[in-house]
């Protein structure tokens, strides 16, 4: 459902071990918002739903929220250095529509609706 490279296991797990919580996992989803209609959110959790789908990916537990599912068939999650920074790249098959700044998308069974709040 979700690939991670092997770049963006690696800084996760190296964000997971200095937040010294062995109870935290790594949660995946949308939500309604950005200038094309959706917005990604990844962050650490430590709570899980009874209607979450549960992954194991690249030794990581990932949870995504049950609304969030059809959205992310097919993510792939990476991670790039450059210079002095870094960052999590999200490609997303399922989006027909990007905002500019990369952090909002449009599907085509939302390409009719309109956009709840510019960039």
């Amino acid at each position: 459902m979700i690939s991670i490279s092997e770049a963006a296991s690696r800084k996760i797990q190296e964000m997971l071990a200095a937040e010294e919580s062995p109870n935290l996992f790594l949660r995946v989803g949308v939500q309604e918002g950005g200038c094309s209609g959706f917005s990604y959110g990844m962050g650490f959790d430590d709570e899980q739903h009874e209607d979450d789908e549960v992954l194991e990916i690249r030794g990581l537990k990932v949870v995504v929220d049950s609304e969030s599912v059809k959205y992310l068939r097919g993510l792939e999650i990476d991670y790039k250095e450059t210079g002095m920074s870094g960052g999590f790249t999200i490609f997303n098959p399922n989006a027909i529509a990007t905002c500019g700044c990369g952090s909002s998308f449009r599907t085509a069974t939302d390409a009719g609706k309109p956009s709840p709040e510019p960039c």
